[in-house]
């Protein structure tokens, strides 16, 4: 059976040679970069099962590199590793695409945990479906792509389960616990402010497309859902 393959992109030699031992001893095949900008040239041919990103690299922000790595493979798991543990950088993290977040120090078990959980989360959602049309949208699972009066919606992956979630059952209001559950399942560290900062940003690119129309509801106290189709 082929291994799964991570990527850990990590400069301090002790933290890596730690995490390698660990993932190698959970069974996945592991390739360590120092530095990101070799990790783009690579990811232009292949792509790892999971990402895991040290933000603080010596030649380009983890945050960049992660933007510019979910721009060739959007569906890519990400986890990142830092010293910073302040709410902002992990909203930021979050909101570019990220899929979890791991404070330095930390225990090499959590992080082959964490690696766990993003690969069942993966997997959970990426099961073949039709292509559907629900009203102005078109729902293409098998490509992890949702399009908007006909025109692609680029899209994170978080992004992209939130969406989904809310299409497939029109009118419905999710409160954002539910939403956390549905589209965070067994992610930690996730707070409210997560949920509203993706719907924030979803509903920047539909109106980008279509400026008149504001197919995504907020019911104050509530939660949100998606207007009736």
């Amino acid at each position: 059976m082929q291994r799964e393959t991570v990527w850990l992109v990590e400069d301090e030699q002790g933290i890596a040679d730690t995490l390698v031992y660990m993932l190698q001893q959970e069974g996945f095949a592991v390739e360590v970069f120092e530095r990101g900008l070799p990790v783009l040239d690579k990811a232009r041919q292949q792509v790892p099962d999971v990402m895991i990103l040290d933000v603080g690299l010596p030649d380009i922000s983890g945050f960049e590199l992660c933007r510019q790595l979910l721009a060739l493979h959007p569906a890519l798991p990400v986890l990142f590793l830092t010293a910073r543990s302040e709410e902002v950088d992990r909203l930021l993290g979050l909101e570019i695409g990220a899929d979890d977040y791991v404070a330095k120090p930390f225990s090499p078990r959590e992080v082959c945990a964490r690696v766990r959980t993003l690969l069942r989360r993966v997997k959970k959602f990426s099961s073949p479906s039709p292509v559907i049309r629900i009203g102005h949208f078109e729902l293409n699972e098998p490509a992890a792509q949702i399009s908007w009066f006909d025109t692609p919606l680029t899209l994170t992956r978080y992004e992209f389960l939130l969406l989904k979630t809310l299409l497939k059952s029109p009118g419905r209001v999710w409160s954002r616990q539910q939403l956390m559950d549905s589209v965070w399942e067994d992610a930690q560290d996730t707070y409210d402010r997560t949920v509203d900062t993706h719907i924030k940003t979803l509903r920047a690119k539909l109106r980008a497309i279509n400026p008149d129309l504001s197919p995504i509801n907020t019911h104050r106290g509530m939660g949100y859902s998606l207007r009736g189709l």
